[in-house]
């Protein structure tokens, strides 16, 4: 049969005249045309090809885009093909399309409803995500040999022989299995032929292996199709050792090009496939079904475990991965505590924007990942798709500890704490800007990582066949240059071809090469996430310490110094500095903390650590400084500003001004090497480190204008700053470096005689700060503001500051962070006036939280509802009754919008505290918070909402107070007829509801009806009520219309846009007559003629048309 070109869907490949199995050789036909038939012979070699041709042809296939279409076709008419359930077995092997003409004539049998029944396809969706470069996945565990076909004319003649100890195991997901079989011993002299039942589904055989017992082999299985299969290797055995094969030759199967002999162009031969035990290990003579001892089952395991064996030189490049990660740093540096992994996620920065930025939930709502690292990166690979890239994103402010976490990673895969993979790359992307397009995806694994590996080509072939084994970590992604770009710039096809570093992580990030591996990013949320972070499939958030953790990672580091005796006089120095102690929620400033202390604490026991942060660095680098070279650490603050303005936080040794200058930071540890960088490259140990720095030359520079400084400190508009406060640290040391006094501060580090700028630069940051008018300032500012004047140490500025903050103050939306509740909490008792702060979705921790709420000059206050109720129990465990009062009697909700289900089981749980705390003895009254919530919003939306619904109503007769009861959302709640059933019956205890919306509901003639009949319980309170937008009928009209009079305090009415018709609103019309107190009647709807709505307006002004 002659084959057209491969064109169209498969649909059409599946609806022509070719064969299927013409189709599959159709490579071997095109470069082969004219070979002549060839047949299947007993020669073991007849179907057999080495690893080497079949990578030349796989190689052949990508080089070729009309074979890889061509194959891509195919692959597709397989898939959808072969989906039917009866084709299971052996009819799925490559026998099947062997017609019984062809092969063995009429002695081969085939189910009669294979072709008889229509079978059911899978839908589109159902097939894999990208079959256009589809190859064979990894094979399953196989049965090798040269293989015969054929029937048999007697098998139960045939004695059964076991199988290796490959089967004797539970076979992985993807791997065929095999029933147990029983052996019989057999005369040595006799040809070795076992028998194998197999049970149903698909089962491979691939050829060949050349540890296989020699011997013949059959394999039959039930409903099939195929009485029996011979699989063979070895020597021909004579005609009377095996049954003779009939009807062998195959016509139309050339030779694939390079293969001699082989007509399969998916068939690898024994090199390129693990290798088996030797027989002599996997052998059970004489022993029956079911008695293998415990002995032989534990070496099989054991054998089985090694199954499949690497070459060595990937062997051996695993081990010196492994090698290469498993160090842990000596020391201080190898202090690692286990923190808490947070699953984030993301959020419209404003209605109007497509930008998403990280989310800031509550302190109960964080969803923390179970089971730590290693669960949630297996959790994050088991939800993928197959073959499918999985970008994993973890989020941390600077100095949370990122870098330290991502070695961790790869720490915990060296010591095989993550099994999932089986090579693990870590490169800092501080690395990666870099120019030319000579790179390769193997530069990207190999040579910019930690240190360079040497690997073989045979190693990066490896790794590219099983990129669903590989974790790639990159540290630092913020520190790339356009990174908005990887998503849309262009890629090398393929991972051999050379191309720019920015073109490799582009195919990586849109998922093109190395297709199937997993993507570990560490970075710094910084407003709106990029592109290559927001589109992340998994995003996880570092929390950093704890009080506890810190204060015991201030022991270990003492202990790991050798000064266990001043591990309880270093804790005493850290609580004597709340501020201190509130920023060692960082382990950077942790670190930086003990390091500080540690010198104090040799110097004499009248320690004492400084207030501010910029006091805890001028203390770090102060004696560096003065066993310097001359203006050394001036020059080094200017290298570290000009790298900042270009984000980057590493420089080479030849940007130093001198050697003596490059020598001396080494020495004191001011820069250092940087892991996976060359040589001559060199980076702050901190990014903090680098932001005081850089504050210092800004202090110190003249080249900087004086009327431009007050721009560096971010409290302006972004369009008139000079740079993107990449450096975000710097507006805060600024501040400090320039008010505090010159002997302890630059004049500490520099000497007197270089601060000749800081007195002018001073006055005029000192002008722009009081200009300042603190209540015009978002929340992010204002905070910012606070740290500044905080670190200024200067009484007018402060002062300023603490009293012009507005009585109510909302942080809605912002991250309160351990510092930022600390230094806002001394500004407000300073402030001398009463605050009411609102803390919704701010983060904020529960020590925060308290401390705030105990401030006798906050009034009240607005939290997490969760937050709130956590933190009342809290406090009455631990006996504080009167803090437990005060947050009590603070604590408000008005109003209160509930937008998702939890919202709804939240306010349930208050009421519920409301009543257990009604029921004790000790406490009587309600909660401020239940007793005064007058307006009630209720927008869940038509899925949620009429789940949630009844909740509600549950507990709606607690607000004693509530006046307004607003059950209208843009995109309808639906309650419907059930919903305003369940409110009717509520209605006697709401004496005070004033406004009920019951707009776009989904309410008919029967919810109408309800609702009639529980309204004269609101007569003497409700004055406006909306049915807006339902399905009132007629029948509903007139049952509003008859208890209309009724409503003695009701003043406006609307039922626009409903179903009732002239009848209903004539209806209402007289019954309103009889209403002198209602006000407006609200009732256009396109069902009733204008000409009425119009005689009807005219009978009466009160009924409104618009």
């Amino acid at each position: 049969m002659e084959l057209g070109p491969l064109e169209g869907s498969y649909l059409e490949l599946l609806n022509s005249d070719a064969d299927p199995l013409c189709l599959y050789h159709i490579y071997d036909q095109m470069d082969l045309a004219g070979e002549e038939e060839i047949e299947l012979y007993s020669e073991p070699d007849t179907d057999t090809i080495n690893c080497d041709q079949f990578s030349r042809l796989l190689c052949d296939m990508e080089g070729d885009e009309e074979t890889r279409e061509a194959y891509a076709n195919i692959a597709e008419l397989d898939q959808y093909v072969f989906q039917d359930s009866q084709l299971e077995g052996l009819s799925k092997d490559i026998f099947k399309h062997i017609g019984p003409d062809e092969v063995i004539g009429d002695s081969m049998e085939m189910p009669a409803e294979v072709g008889q029944k229509s079978q059911k396809r899978p839908f589109p969706e159902e097939l894999p995500a990208d079959l256009k470069h589809w190859k064979p996945a990894e094979p399953p565990t196989v049965v090798t040999g040269s293989f015969l076909v054929g029937p048999v004319s007697n098998s139960s003649t045939l004695p059964c022989l076991p199988l290796p100890a490959l089967f004797n195991q539970e076979p992985a997901s993807g791997r065929m299995r095999l029933e147990e079989t029983n052996q019989m011993p057999m005369p040595s002299s006799s040809s070795s032929l076992s028998c194998l039942n197999l049970p149903e589904g698909p089962v491979q055989f691939v050829p060949t292996v050349s540890t296989l017992p020699q011997g013949l082999w059959q394999i039959s299985g039930t409903e099939t199709g195929v009485s029996s299969i011979f699989i063979y290797h070895g020597e021909v055995p004579q005609a009377s050792q095996v049954p003779p094969p009939s009807g062998l030759t195959v016509h139309g199967l050339p030779t694939s090009p390079d293969r001699p002999g082989s007509t399969s162009p998916f068939a690898p031969s024994a090199t390129d496939l693990p290798s088996l035990p030797e027989p002599a290990l996997i052998s059970r003579a004489n022993v029956t079904e079911h008695k293998t001892s415990p002995t032989q089952c534990q070496a099989a395991g054991e054998v089985s475990n090694k199954l499949p064996k690497w070459p060595e030189s990937v062997e051996q490049f695993y081990r010196s991965l492994q090698d290469t990660y498993r160090a842990e740093p000596a020391g201080p540096d190898g202090i690692l505590m286990e923190v808490d992994l947070v699953q984030a996620r993301l959020e419209r920065s404003s209605s109007k924007s497509l930008e998403r930025e990280l989310a800031t939930p509550d302190w109960a709502e964080r969803q923390l990942a179970q089971g730590g690292l290693a669960e949630g990166l297996l959790a994050a690979k088991e939800r993928r798709r197959p073959r499918e890239t999985q970008v994993i994103a973890m989020l941390g402010k600077a100095g949370q500890g990122k870098s330290y976490w991502a070695g961790a990673v790869s720490r915990a895969w060296a010591c095989g704490r993550l099994p999932q993979y089986d090579f693990v790359f870590s490169v800092p992307c501080h690395c990666l800007n870099r120019p030319g397009d000579v790179y390769r995806l193997q530069d990207l694994l190999f040579s910019l990582g930690p240190r360079p590996l040497v690997a073989a080509d045979e190693v990066f072939s490896h790794i590219v066949k099983r990129p669903d084994r590989v974790l790639l970590i990159l540290d630092a992604f913020e520190e790339l240059e356009a990174q908005d770009g990887f998503l849309h710039s262009t890629c090398g096809p393929a991972p051999a071809e050379p191309c720019s570093l920015r073109g490799l992580l582009a195919g990586l990030f849109q998922k093109k090469l190395l297709r199937g591996c997993t993507l570990l990013l560490t970075a710094r949320p910084r407003g709106r996430l990029v592109q290559s972070l927001s589109k992340a499939d998994a995003l996880f958030e570092l929390s950093g310490f704890s009080m506890e953790q810190a204060q015991a990672y201030v022991m270990r580091y003492f202990e790991c110094s050798g000064m266990t005796e001043h591990q309880d006089r270093a804790l005493a120095l850290l609580r004597d500095r709340p501020f201190l102690l509130s920023h060692s929620h960082s382990p950077t400033l942790c670190r930086a903390v003990c390091q500080l202390s540690e010198a104090l604490l040799e110097l004499g026991e009248d320690a004492e650590l400084p207030s501010t942060l910029t006091g805890l660095y001028v203390g770090l680098l102060g004696r560096a400084a003065l066993n310097g070279p001359p203006g050394a650490l001036a020059e080094l603050a200017k290298l570290a500003w000009e790298l900042g303005r270009r984000h980057q936080s590493t420089l080479q040794e030849d940007q130093f001004p001198s050697a003596d200058v490059r020598t001396w930071a080494m020495a004191k540890g001011l820069v250092q090497h940087s892991p996976g960088a060359t040589e001559s490259e060199l980076a702050f140990p901190s990014f903090l480190l680098q932001c005081f720095l850089g504050a210092l030359w800004l202090a110190l520079s003249g080249e900087i204008k004086d009327k431009e400084l007050p721009q560096y400190l971010a409290l302006t508009p972004r369009k008139k700053r000079p740079y993107d406060n990449w450096l975000e640290g710097v507006p805060r040391f600024l501040t400090g470096l320039i008010f505090q006094p010159r002997a302890r501060c630059l004049g500490a580090l520099v000497g007197p005689s270089a601060t000749a700028f800081a007195d002018r630069k001073q006055k005029v940051l000192a002008r722009y700060l009081k200009r300042l008018q603190p209540g015009t300032l978002r929340a992010r500012q204002l905070l910012e503001l606070l740290h500044c004047a905080h670190e200024a140490e200067e009484a007018g500025i402060w002062q300023h500051v603490v009293q012009e903050l507005p009585a109510r103050l909302s942080f809605l939306g912002t991250r309160l962070m351990p510092p930022d509740a600390h230094v806002l909490g001394k500004a407000l008792e300073a402030a001398g006036q009463d605050f009411s702060l609102d803390l919704r979705s701010t983060g904020i921790d529960p020590s925060g939280l308290g401390s705030l709420v105990g401030l006798s000059c906050v009034t009240h206050f607005r939290a997490a509802l969760s937050d709130t109720v956590a933190l009342w129990e809290s406090l009455r465990q631990h006996g504080e009754t009167e803090l437990l009062q005060a947050a009590e009697e603070k604590f408000t909700i008005e109003p209160f919008k509930a937008k998702s289900l939890k919202d709804v089981e939240d306010l349930g749980k208050l009421v519920q505290t409301q009543r257990t705390r009604s029921s004790s003895d000790d406490t009587a009254g309600e909660l401020p918070a239940v007793r005064d919530l007058k307006k009630l919003e209720f927008a869940l939306g038509p899925i949620s909402g009429p789940q949630a619904f009844p909740k509600l109503v549950r507990i709606l007769t607690a607000f004693s107070s509530l006046q307004h009861l607003d059950l209208d959302a843009l995109s309808e709640n639906k309650i419907g007829d059930e919903g305003v059933s369940q409110l009717s019956a509520t209605f006697p205890q709401l004496k005070s509801l004033e406004t009920l919306n019951l707009s776009q509901n989904s309410i008919t003639d029967l919810g109408a009806y309800k609702l009639a009949e529980g309204l004269p319980s609101l007569a003497a309170s409700l004055l406006r009520l909306s049915l807006y937008n339902n399905c009132i009928c007629d029948m509903g009209a007139e049952s509003l219309a008859r208890v209309l009079p009724d409503m003695v305090s009701l003043r406006v009415m609307d039922v626009q846009y409903n179903k009732f018709t002239a009848a209903g609103a004539q209806q209402l019309a007289a019954s309103l007559r009889k209403c002198p107190h209602v006000e407006t009647l609200a009732m256009w709807t396109p069902t009733i003629p204008f000409s009425v709505q119009e005689h009807l307006q005219q009978q009466d002004s009160r009924i409104s048309l618009r």
